[in-house]
């Protein structure tokens, strides 16, 4: 727990001190992540290595950043609707979240925001595009932290869903968290047509006909270690782009000298 980095356990006595130059947003959802998984593990993860991302950012290159609370509003395929407790939040109501943070933090002085997402539904692309013909001084980035390196580098057997990758980062954070006895196979249904299997077409996927458990790739060979050493990747690499986006006095700096 660190007060400096994270406003879900700070304080404005603590806040006003420091000069944050950069603000970070995790956003999750709220969904079933196989039998062995919290609902909220798209973001308990996205907040938990935002925060640490943040913590290394203080602690190598003194630069202050604050992580926000975690959205817990995510977009759902079809199917997952129907499970008990998973909430599908529609695009509209995402961009109307992101733009009351955006219009609060604008009207406080912040310029600059980086989304770090944990929910492969999530898209805010088009989102943050309409938000900069209001603020086009306002930097904000969007990120998937899962992918922020290569996590065939650190793992066996790659998923989708609840799989390896989460299961093996949320052991390192929070293990009372997990009970890995307790998880289903997480085999999976692909579609039928080859242009829809290698994402050349793009479709949502029915939940309840690919998965029976909800998790889609085993997470039988995840471990603690291999969930840190991936985090600790993660968040040198988070680090490292908060330094170089802080540096950024405007969006004049973002690009390579003029090429013509």
């Amino acid at each position: 727990m660190n007060k400096t980095v994270d406003l879900s356990v700070s304080n404005y006595g603590i806040t006003r001190q420091n000069n944050y130059q950069l603000v970070v947003l995790p956003w999750g959802a709220t969904e079933p992540h196989n039998y062995h998984l919290p609902y909220l593990t798209d973001c308990i993860l996205s907040h938990d290595i935002a925060v640490a991302a943040a913590q290394r950012l203080l602690d190598v290159h003194g630069l202050h950043a604050m992580v926000m609370p975690p959205i817990t509003m995510g977009s759902q395929n079809p199917g997952q609707r129907a499970l008990p407790f998973c909430v599908h939040t529609r695009y509209e109501t995402q961009k109307a979240i992101l733009t009351d943070i955006v219009d609060s933090l604008y009207h406080q002085g912040f310029r600059k925001l980086v989304i770090v997402n944990g929910h492969g539904g999530n898209t805010f692309k088009s989102m943050i595009r309409d938000l900069l013909t209001q603020y086009p001084d306002f930097l904000i980035a969007a990120s998937e932290w899962f992918k922020m390196c290569r996590a065939k580098d650190f793992f066996d057997n790659l998923g989708d869903h609840a799989d390896e990758i989460e299961t093996s980062v949320m052991m390192h954070y929070h293990p009372e968290l997990v009970n890995l006895a307790d998880a289903g196979e997480a085999k999976s249904n692909a579609f039928t047509i080859e242009a829809l299997q290698d994402g050349r077409v793009w479709m949502p996927r029915n939940w309840k006909k690919v998965s029976k458990d909800t998790g889609i790739g085993s997470p039988s060979l995840s471990t603690a270690e291999k969930g840190k050493r991936f985090a600790s990747a993660v968040c040198d690499a988070y680090a490292s782009f908060f330094a170089d986006f802080i540096a950024v006095n405007n969006e004049d700096d973002l690009y390579t000298e003029d090429a013509w």
